[in-house]
């Protein structure tokens, strides 16, 4: 997989939850202070003990000044497409372009269904999700004419109304991981974004899975190096290494150059809710990762 030389994003991907409530707030307001470019939340539903994944986007949004916000990946089955088009873009006028659309097709079926979703089978999952897209990307072309129509068999509009447009080109960031879904990515979406503990090989899953998203864009007659590759991942700090992003912060930066410049990973969200390692790898990590991938690069 080759390097794609998109801009490195580092984010901090925070636990959403509801006790005690001002906990992700202030994480995101950190991480925003530290330098971070995204904040990231997962979104379930049907969880009581977590916050409301949009509400809280909104809250942070009000209480940050530049990072840019995302669930992490938002729960399609129970957010109806053309009013999430329509939440996302106000959210990014009213934050100055800051949010982008971490998508998931659904995953625990029980909570969905008990919360009054739809329970789907892998294949119509994929084919709600190209729905989704095609309904997103229309109500926010706003100087298109005419109503959004799209006659799905799991999303249907007939005639919505476009806009308002958001402030800048929001990415579709799809968490996916089957080779159906992955093909959708290369064809529909702007990036992919898995977590690293559920490929089953680690790093080593990476390339066959960008060959298929790269496969879904060249039969879409796109450049597969314009689909950002983002990654969900954990670490801990130490002294001394003890495997991948174990170790001391010099570890990790190598580490994370490798991913960008032989598998094309351009995102990488640490998933942590201890304010001093998300400072530390801010602080420390992302600089570092910036200057050997740019040395690479530039070589």
């Amino acid at each position: 997989m080759p390097d794609h030389r998109h801009d490195l994003l580092f984010g901090a991907f925070v636990t959403p939850v509801a006790d005690p409530p001002d906990q992700a707030v202030d994480l995101a307001v950190a991480a925003d202070r530290a330098g971070l470019d995204l904040v990231a939340f997962q979104d379930h539903p049907y969880l009581p003990e977590f916050l409301d994944a949009w509400t809280l986007m909104s809250v942070v949004a009000a209480r940050t000044e530049r990072i840019r916000l995302t669930g992490d990946v938002l729960n399609l089955p129970l957010r109806p497409p053309a009013v999430l088009a329509r939440s996302a873009a106000s959210l990014d006028r009213l934050s100055g372009g800051r949010v982008e659309l971490g998508l998931g097709a659904g995953a625990f079926w029980d909570g969905i269904e008990a919360m009054g979703g739809r329970r789907l089978k892998p294949g119509e999952s994929v084919q709600a999700l190209e729905e989704a897209i095609a309904i997103l990307r229309g109500v926010w072309a706003a100087d298109e004419r005419g109503g959004v129509r799209v006659d799905g068999e799991f999303h249907h509009v007939a005639g919505a109304k476009r806009g308002p447009a958001p402030a800048h080109h929001i990415g579709i960031w799809v968490g996916a991981y089957g080779p159906r879904m992955l093909r959708v990515v290369g064809r529909l979406a702007d990036g992919w974004l898995p977590s690293l503990s559920y490929l089953r090989d680690g790093p080593a899953s990476l390339g066959a899975m960008n060959t298929l998203i790269d496969e879904g864009a060249a039969a879409a007659g796109r450049d597969p190096g314009a689909i950002r590759r983002l990654l969900n991942l954990e670490g801990r700090f130490a002294q001394t290494g003890g495997g991948l992003l174990v170790g001391p912060p010099e570890q990790w930066a190598e580490e994370l150059a490798d991913l960008a410049l032989s598998e094309g990973i351009s995102g990488f969200i640490l998933m942590s809710d201890d304010r001093a390692t998300l400072e530390r790898y801010a602080h420390e990590v992302a600089p570092r990762t910036r200057e050997l991938v740019e040395a690479e690069r530039r070589g």
